[in-house]
């Protein structure tokens, strides 16, 4: 077994859920000849996350973010504010959808779904640019 790994850095986003599929799939084809096996991505960030959902219709992101303000929305008391009022919000939101996916790769190439889309789930009103480590194994 190979693996290879690089590291990607993802432009600053506003809060929501952000389709980053296609940065992925650029990154991918950097690497060396892959013909299967597993993609691994990790976020190394606490208030942020990355799930796999619909990517054709925009309103799906809308309504993740609608969602998941509603159930850990800023109104609430927290005793952790040091960094604004968004961040444990944000923290819980990244602790609910997780920090990383595993994506098989067939012939070279991530073998989602006809409607699935990578994910950046953009926690913070300034959360800045994400960094994500892109894990190869074949």
């Amino acid at each position: 077994m190979a693996i290879k790994q690089k590291m990607i850095t993802l432009a600053p986003r506003s809060r929501g859920f952000h389709l980053i599929t296609q940065e992925i799939e650029q990154a991918l084809n950097t690497f060396s000849t892959i013909e299967n096996g597993l993609l691994h991505l990790f976020i190394k960030h606490t208030s942020a996350s990355l799930t796999i959902n619909e990517n054709a219709d925009p309103t799906v992101r809308d309504d993740m973010e609608n969602f998941f303000n509603d159930i850990a929305n800023e109104k609430h008391y927290y005793i952790h504010t040091y960094e604004g009022t968004d961040d444990m919000p944000a923290h819980i939101k990244s602790s609910l959808l997780g920090n990383s996916l595993t994506i098989p790769l067939t012939n070279g190439k991530m073998n989602l779904g006809t409607w699935q889309g990578i994910y950046l789930g953009e926690h913070r009103e300034y959360g800045g640019s994400r960094k994500v480590v892109m894990t190869i194994y074949s």
